[in-house]
């Protein structure tokens, strides 16, 4: 799970840092890397919590 939670924060921080770079220099590049990242990372959460959810259903207590 700290593997998780530090991917995120690396994640959050290379949108931030996409962000910055793109308001400072105003190349899109920066812009359609930042919003990439966000886009993979929403689908990597959503798998991540899938799994959790079928983890728990899969364990039924007698």
């Amino acid at each position: 799970m700290w593997l998780l939670r530090l991917l995120a924060g690396i994640l959050v921080i290379a949108i931030g840092a996409g962000l910055l770079i793109y308001f400072i220099t105003g190349k899109r590049d920066w812009l359609n890397l930042s919003w990439r990242l966000l886009r993979w990372g929403i689908v990597f959460a959503l798998l991540v919590f899938a799994l959790l959810f079928l983890e728990r259903l899969a364990v039924i207590p007698l």
